[in-house]
């Protein structure tokens, strides 16, 4: 999972609202708390949320706490283990991300040579930033993670998810004319089904005597797996969650309904199972340290979207819930933001938003909310009545703040976490997210207090098996 700061020039200053000794500075639309220290013209390096800063990186710029010999505080705010950057509510202020001088890179490069748009995570062979995943008591990996060997590639064309990166980087992508879908991004886990050629392995009673592989088939079957490890149902695994048998219950959904070479890319949302716990993590809302926000979603935030932890699996209604008083959610469901066939070349063709609806009311599941489908004009006329030019990026994200905040639209219980911008008129599957900025507190909130990896996360990082493999016990 990619993570880097960013070398930026300071455009926008402000004075912070409620504190006379700090100010806000804005990068990549991103309200930022920087010292007075800090001028309009300045170039120096930002970090977004979400990451985690080296430890030489922290140490040369006394950025990590520390005491002095009687105990009392003598410099730095960053926890010395994790050191991570996350977004922050400060005097009544958000900051989102950590601006810091050009200068702090000084014993890491030579600082002339870097200009605005540089990406930074390693320099001279010096890391200076990551991604942030928080550590277990055994490190990244899996619980079991010495106790399983990966067997070889049995479904080649069981493709990964596609990481969605985030939109304020990547404003140069879209162009006019370009088609744009914006829909809602889900907290759930990813999930991935598909009716797909397996290889498998017919052995003789002569290749058994003389210990011979036998002969390789293949043969269509279904297939599921979380983003990148394939799972398979015969066997019991320990992880990060306490079974598998809430995904396998998600992929019963598409059993006997896929056509072959289909595969559907989902967020799996809710609980784990009957009576399970929450598939992802919950938050104190008090730790935001926003009353309004506390007064709007209650005590504790639980990404449930309108499922219910007494609930089963099987269930039938899809209508006006709060009017049936027969209605009992589901733990969990799934929401298919995501459909491809491959064709007899190899190639990965990519379902239509249309298309996908099409399949899902066929197959009675859900698709992830659109909230509008829209091109980017050349032009626009601005508040005079002058036609001026489009800039696309600005004009997407435009479009993306008018939904990528407030009450999750779906259980409205909690927050939403945002926005996905996905370009329709691309021959591969591109996609950004928009996160706001009370979901990215509680994001660095849950992550900080976590005691194990997120699945996905973690599976990014680790050495685990590639695509189209299935962990063995």
């Amino acid at each position: 999972m990619s993570y880097c700061g960013y070398v930026v020039k300071v455009e926008k200053l402000r004075p912070h609202s409620n504190a006379d000794r700090l100010q806000v500075a804005t990068f990549f639309g991103n309200d930022t708390i920087v010292d007075l220290k800090t001028h309009v013209g300045d170039i120096g390096v930002y970090f977004p949320s979400d990451g985690q800063l080296s430890e030489k990186y922290c140490q040369v710029n006394d950025l990590v706490r520390r005491k002095d010999e009687n105990g009392n505080p003598a410099g730095g705010y960053m926890d010395p283990d994790k050191r991570n950057v996350k977004a922050i509510k400060l005097r009544g202020e958000k900051s989102d991300g950590l601006y810091m001088p050009l200068t702090s890179l000084m014993e890491f490069c030579t600082i002339s040579d870097l200009k605005v748009g540089d990406k930074i995570d390693v320099l001279n062979g010096e890391e200076i930033c990551r991604k942030y995943i928080p550590r277990s008591n055994g490190g990244y990996a899996r619980k079991s993670r010495g106790h399983h060997k990966p067997k070889q590639n049995t479904c080649p064309t069981f493709f990964e998810h596609v990481e969605t990166e985030q939109l304020a980087y990547n404003l140069d992508k879209f162009y006019p004319g370009d088609v744009v879908q914006l829909t809602l991004k889900m907290h759930g886990t990813s999930g991935r089904t598909g009716y797909l050629p397996v290889r498998k392995t017919r052995r003789t009673w002569i290749d058994k005597l003389f210990r011979r592989h036998g002969k390789d088939y293949f043969e269509y079957d279904y297939v599921t797996g979380t983003r990148r490890v394939v799972l398979d149902n015969n066997e019991t695994r320990e992880g990060y969650y306490d079974s598998d048998e809430w995904r396998f219950a998600m992929t019963e959904k598409f059993m006997g309904k896929l056509n072959k070479n289909e595969t559907v890319y989902y967020e799996i949302v809710g609980f784990q199972g009957p009576n399970g716990t929450p598939i992802m993590a919950q938050c104190s809302n008090a730790k935001v340290k926003d009353k309004e926000f506390s007064k709007m979603y209650g005590d504790t935030t639980t990404f449930s979207y309108g499922c219910e932890q007494e609930g089963g699996y099987e269930w039938e209604y899809y209508g006006d819930i709060l009017h049936d008083p027969e209605y009992v959610a589901p733990c969990c469901e799934v929401y298919v933001y995501r459909m491809t066939m491959v064709n007899e070349d190899g190639d990965v063709v990519e379902y239509s938003p249309a298309q996908i609806k099409t399949r899902c009311e066929q197959m009675g599941v859900n698709t992830v909310m659109e909230f509008e489908t829209f091109q980017i004009p050349p032009f626009v006329r601005n508040e005079d009545g002058v036609t001026i030019p489009v800039v696309p990026g600005e004009y997407v994200t435009r479009k993306v703040e008018q939904y990528y905040d407030g009450p999750d639209p779906i259980g409205k219980t909690h927050v939403r976490e945002g926005v996905v911008a996905r370009i329709l008129n691309r021959p591969k599957f591109e996609v950004y997210k928009h996160k706001n900025m009370s979901f990215k507190i509680l994001e660095g909130i849950i992550k900080e207090e976590a005691t194990a990896p997120d699945i996905e996360e973690a599976q990014d990082v680790e050495e685990g098996p590639e695509d189209g493999t299935i962990d063995e016990v």
